[in-house]
């Protein structure tokens, strides 16, 4: 019996509105409020609600022991639920309460902090544990990078944190000639590997309402041939993308909803595949191999490595900047600036700036906020300028100034 994990990433950051020069010291009111609002209640109908109800549905019907998923639900997405569309967390915690969902350890800002600061990683994945622990009750044991950036050295921090595994790319450049389709474990701390099966998760997160691809339209009778055509000897599928797949980059009129429950149907009722969590497939099976990864690689675009954040000198730029804050902000104790610091970590910031317009250019467009990088980068600057003097303020204690939006 092949066993299938279906890994949904749940993310939305906090974007910025347009930040002048002439706003700095004079407005904290960083965030795009009705554009935040506007897109959290436009997802929350296309996919979270309509795609939370069809796997509850699954769930109740095939029973947890043969279908279940896993699911990352960063802090800022969590924090926007509640803001913006509470029925949204009340249907994920319904959804969990069926004891068929596992959910994933990550970084509370969906942050690029493993890439600059162990301390800041560590207090984010601390506080990110918290929150599902007051929302869901949960304690997760598997862990999962912000897009899933992977490398030697972080292994280590994750396991030492207590964590038993962790998800990962299964980069052509990592593997070589082996498949994804087998636990593997990191090389230099006792941690278990599951890889992305990148092929076929990407078939549905990408490729499926593309008219121009050669297996246009995906049915589910081809999608469940291409795993029985496996060999019998890799046992396992990890399946990892965007929980907006579903509705939002593929629309509901692609009919990417009955494609999925025609799939999950098939697999089970003709006994192809079962699906199970990572925690489960950690106690079904042992690594076959030890992997070293010394240079980080991600799940982003065609490369698979950093440059889709850290790619030019604009991003870098803001990244060091951002960074040279992190000792002024850990001596103040002031809500507001903790969550600002936190909310202006959000990886999907330095996104906004990259140039690469190539292979990938159109997946840096989607849900952009800024006109161009250039725009992004500027904006950004100017916040952490604000910011910045925010804090030499409380340094010196002198008063800020009350704005109504940063109540």
């Amino acid at each position: 019996m092949r066993h299938i994990c279906l890994y949904f990433q749940v993310h939305q950051p906090f974007r910025l509105r347009i930040y002048r020069f002439f706003d700095i010291d004079v407005s904290h009111d960083y965030y795009h409020e009705l554009n935040n609002r506007t897109l959290l209640q436009r997802i929350a109908k296309k996919c979270y609600l309509p795609m939370n109800a069809l796997l509850k549905r699954l769930i109740e019907h095939w029973g947890k022991e043969r279908f279940s998923v896993a699911f990352a639900i960063s802090g800022t997405a969590l924090e926007q639920m509640q803001l913006y569309a509470p029925e949204v967390l009340e249907s994920f915690q319904a959804l969990y309460e069926t004891g068929g969902v596992e959910l994933i350890g990550e970084t509370y800002a969906h942050s690029l902090a493993s890439l600059k600061s162990r301390k800041e990683f560590e207090r984010q994945v601390k506080k990110h544990t918290e929150t599902l622990q007051k929302f869901f009750g949960a304690e997760p044991k598997v862990f999962r990078n912000t897009e899933l950036i992977y490398y030697d050295e972080v292994a280590k921090w994750v396991s030492e944190m207590g964590f038993e595994a962790m998800l990962a790319e299964g980069a052509d450049t990592l593997l070589g000639w082996r498949s994804p389709n087998y636990l593997y474990e990191s090389s230099e701390a006792p941690l278990k590997l599951l890889l992305r099966n990148y092929r076929l998760s990407d078939d549905i997160a990408f490729r499926f309402s593309d008219r121009s691809w050669s297996e246009w339209p995906l049915t589910a009778e081809k999608y469940a041939q291409w795993f029985s055509e496996i060999p019998a000897e890799q046992p396992l599928v990890n399946l990892f993308m965007d929980y907006e797949t579903f509705g939002e980059h593929q629309w509901p009129e692609t009919g990417i909803f009955e494609f999925f429950e025609r799939w999950v149907e098939k697999m089970l009722s003709e006994n192809r595949a079962e699906f199970v969590t990572p925690s489960q497939l950690l106690a079904m099976y042992k690594p076959v191999a030890k992997l070293s990864v010394p240079m980080p690689l991600s799940w982003a675009d065609s490369e698979r490595d950093l440059t889709a954040w850290l790619g030019n000198e604009l991003q870098i730029d803001a990244f060091e900047t951002l960074y040279e804050l992190e000792s002024l902000v850990e001596k103040e104790n002031d809500p507001i600036l903790q969550r600002d610091w936190l909310r202006l970590q959000t990886s999907d910031h330095f996104y906004y700036m990259c140039t690469k317009f190539f292979s990938d250019g159109d997946v840096h467009k989607y849900f952009n906020p800024f006109s161009s990088p250039y725009e992004a980068y500027v904006t950004y600057m100017n916040v952490l300028s604000d910011f910045r003097a925010r804090i030499e303020k409380k340094k010196t204690k002198l008063p800020e100034v009350a704005v109504e939006g940063n109540k």
